[in-house]
């Protein structure tokens, strides 16, 4: 691995109904989807511009991959973290730690999706 180079490439979150998964997480971010079928497998994959800073990831339903509040929690980077949190829960979602200071670092906030994943938010200061 290359010391200029951020380990983490992709991320996937699982999903029992991806419809519905993309519309929460369409209307949390302000963003669009691209759905994707690969023979069964259903993704949504979030944007991912050119040159943009940081990885990118989907949504996935596919056999064997159950939605968790344990394991592996994806943060995701946002400008607001009280106006992502009232988008979380006008979407379906719920708050399961409101925003909390990481000092110098930003803030955080965690939350349930529409699917039962714990997802979390980060915001610099």
């Amino acid at each position: 691995m290359s010391p200029k180079t951020n380990p983490v490439t992709w991320f996937e979150i699982p999903v029992h109904d991806i419809e519905r998964a993309k519309s929460f997480y369409e209307q949390v971010f302000g963003t669009k989807l691209d759905p994707l079928d690969m023979g069964g497998i259903k993704m949504a994959w979030f944007p991912r511009p050119e040159n943009a800073v940081g990885t990118s990831g989907g949504l996935i339903q596919a056999p064997g991959r159950t939605p968790s509040k344990t394991g592996t929690v994806v943060f995701f980077s946002v400008p607001n973290i009280d106006t992502a949190l009232a988008a979380v829960v006008r979407s379906g979602g719920k708050v399961v730690m409101p925003k909390a200071s990481g000092g110098e670092h930003g803030s955080i906030a965690q939350f349930e999706d529409s699917e039962g994943n714990l997802v979390a938010l980060f915001s610099d200061n």
